[in-house]
């Protein structure tokens, strides 16, 4: 039979040999993370899209994975999370582990105008960023068949007829929201917003005659325009003419003083280990430059715009700003 005095000493040998281990484990923690870093990645990669399947979100994330498997040497599996204006989507990335095996694509304004609209588990600032890779100006557009030829023929028809002419867009706070919103006031017209889950949704809505207008930017109509959908731009909201649409008119050219585009590009969850950043953001840099994958991108009429990671946090920052006082002048959605 043991002695008190013996319980305690063990209990006390027990207590030193915790604490040893746990000081162990803490002093192995970085190099090990370091170990991981170094093999990484020696599994597939997630890649989250905010957006349903056939939207030009969608079809530029597919061409990237592609090229970034024969830098990193590793499978990139797209899983589209759509839903909620792309909130669905931008929240599993924020929320995912910062080991460099989810990574996925931002979209502007959404990933900004979200957070200024409501609460939510993210914004801009809760991911480590890759890269900016698009930058695709918004456009209005019809199905062929209609009347409609012009933001001049629009306003008319939509002032005969309020409410009567339905807009198509990726969701409250989307760029084609907004937009649809500021040639509502510059305009003085009323129309009536119906939200999807991506531009393909909204495509097909157009191509099957259920909506008036398609908000859809100006590379994801192209493509869709050489795909077969029957569609016509009433106009382009870039500053300028972008180079893929050069017979498209402005919105300013007609009169309406609306600028407006999307910016997409990679992130992945904050915290990543400097190593596996750097070997993320080396082959972004590395894709982008590629002739090849400007070619394709190209080819899919994708406005490419490559950022580096301090380059595109200064464009999120202003845009956050801008989108803050809009909210203060126009709020997009009752607050």
């Amino acid at each position: 039979m043991h002695s008190k005095p013996d319980s305690r000493r063990r209990r006390l040998s027990l207590c030193l040999a915790a604490s040893a281990l746990v000081g162990m484990v803490g002093a192995l923690t970085p190099a090990s993370s370091q170990a991981q870093a170094a093999v990484w990645p020696n599994r597939p990669i997630e890649m989250i899209v905010a957006y349903a399947p056939g939207g030009g979100t969608d079809l530029v994330a597919r061409l990237l994975a592609r090229h970034l498997e024969k830098e990193l040497g590793a499978t990139i599996v797209v899983q589209n999370k759509p839903g909620a204006g792309g909130a669905i989507g931008f929240a599993e990335l924020a929320r995912a582990t910062p080991d460099g095996y989810t990574i996925g694509f931002i979209n502007t304004p959404n990933l900004l105008t979200i957070p200024i609209e409501r609460k939510t588990t993210f914004t801009w600032k809760s991911y480590d960023l890759i890269g900016n890779l698009v930058d695709d100006p918004g456009a209005f557009t019809v199905n062929q068949s209609s009347n409609i030829d012009s933001l001049a023929t629009l306003v008319k028809y939509a002032k005969a007829n309020p409410g009567a002419v339905t807009v198509g867009t990726t969701g409250v706070g989307s760029d084609d929201h907004l937009a649809m919103l500021l040639f509502e006031k510059a305009s003085g017209v009323k129309m009536t917003h119906v939200g999807y889950k991506g531009a393909g949704e909204v495509r097909g809505a157009l191509a099957g005659q259920q909506i008036t207008i398609g908000a859809i930017n100006v590379g994801e109509a192209l493509a869709y325009l050489k795909g077969g959908t029957p569609l016509r731009f009433l106009g382009q909201m870039g500053l300028s003419r972008a180079v893929l649409a050069p017979n498209v008119s402005t919105f300013r050219e007609q009169g309406y003083n609306i600028e407006l585009a999307s910016l997409r590009g990679l992130a992945a969850p904050k915290g990543l280990p400097e190593p596996v950043k750097k070997k993320l953001v080396d082959a972004m840099a590395k894709v982008a430059a590629d002739p090849q994958f400007k070619q394709q991108a190209d080819a899919m009429f994708a406005p490419l715009r490559y950022l580096a990671p301090a380059a595109y946090a200064a464009e999120l920052e202003r845009g956050e700003a801008g989108f803050r006082q809009l909210w203060k002048e126009m709020p997009w959605q009752e607050k």
